[in-house]
């Protein structure tokens, strides 16, 4: 038989009479007050913070807390008020620290703040309408010094495997010409771009991986991680920020310097999340986004999330040539020059110059 040493013995039975003995759990002694909090508030809306004490224990004070925010810190078991109207849409997530008779407890709750937005369809008047590589599986599209800059995938149309090659373009928008083509090799499945400060940022939809580019010369400057663990689909920029889509009904702020993610928005058309957020264009202090499948731009409040506006645009599709490969609209450029909208989609052998109406 193996000996112990005795030492070990006793250490072992020693912690074997701890695990045995349960810590004091306070948890259940406070909860937030249901009675006070609906599932779902509006941004102009408000609502009473208060604690439920079951077991009347003395409360010395507490701290409440919004989406990790001290919002008020009160004396005792008092209440305090939260107002919605500056925060973003999508869960808020509650938290109050309890302290009470020498010992504290956290206790959470979360509710939701949708959309009381309801958007306007917003009409639009076909300007013109210019050739587009069919073969090209429009990703981005964007206007920059007169030029038209497009990047592409190399799906089939379901992106379910590779077809073609993934690239980035400058393109003669008036005759569909490439002039400046930059490929990727097959593994590399390209998404959206944007151009800031003369530099053209791109991102790949699965490699967790950003591309930066001279806008002059099509030369790579630097590759970036993903800072997160999302997919990559559109970008856009304001003049400061990047803003970037991941299939889901979250935009990101990317600082352009750091790379970094550093927010986040959630859209909302009313209770709806709108999922699915793809291409991006900012224009005039709001966020155009196709949404993926669905042949419609949503008009997206950067601040907060809510559609404010659609414009439909699934009569476009008809006007393209059928053909197998045939996918959905895919690409928004604005020309600030003309003040019009370019949009094509995925395998289009047409892009059009339309005019949103006011």
């Amino acid at each position: 038989m193996k000996k112990y040493n005795f030492f070990v013995v006793i250490l072992l039975a020693t912690i074997a009479s701890s695990c045995g003995n349960k810590a004091k759990d306070n948890s259940s002694l406070f909860s937030f007050d249901t009675k006070q909090l609906k599932e779902q508030f509006s941004p102009d809306e408000s609502t009473v913070l208060a604690i439920s004490n079951v077991k009347n224990k003395t409360i010395d004070s507490i701290i409440y807390y919004a989406n990790d925010r001290k919002i008020a810190s009160v004396k005792g078991n008092q209440t305090t008020t939260l107002t919605f109207a500056a925060e973003k849409l999508g869960y808020q997530n509650l938290k109050a620290l309890v302290y009470f008779e020498g010992e504290f407890v956290e206790t959470t709750h979360r509710v939701e703040l949708i959309s009381n937005i309801k958007p306007v369809l917003r009409n639009y008047t076909l300007v013109n309408t210019y050739p587009h590589d069919v073969k090209a599986y429009t990703q981005g599209l964007e206007f920059h010094r007169d030029t038209l800059f497009e990047g592409t995938g190399n799906g089939a149309g379901n992106g379910t495997g590779l077809k073609g090659i993934s690239s980035l373009r400058k393109t003669d928008y008036k005759t569909g010409k490439v002039y400046q083509q930059f490929d990727y090799p097959e593994a590399v499945f390209g998404e959206g771009i944007t151009i800031l400060n003369n530099k053209i940022y791109q991102l790949s939809w699965r490699n967790l991986t950003g591309f930066i580019y001279d806008a002059n010369t099509l030369k790579q400057i630097k590759t970036f991680p993903y800072s997160k663990q999302i997919e990559g689909w559109g970008l856009c920029n304001d003049g400061q920020n990047l803003y970037q889509s991941d299939g889901t009904e979250k935009i990101y702020t990317l600082n352009p310097e750091t790379l970094q993610l550093e927010g986040s928005i959630n859209v909302y058309s009313g209770a709806n999340k709108i999922k699915s957020v793809n291409e991006l264009e900012w224009i005039d202090g709001k966020i155009y986004g196709n949404i993926y499948q669905k042949d419609a731009i949503a008009i997206i409040n950067p601040t907060n999330g809510a559609v404010e506006g659609v414009i439909n645009l699934s009569d476009l599709k008809k006007k393209v040539t059928q053909h197998p490969d045939l996918d959905v609209l895919n690409g928004i450029a604005y020309n600030p020059k003309t003040k019009t909208l370019f949009v094509t989609g995925k395998n289009w052998d047409k892009m059009f110059e339309i005019r949103v109406e006011e």
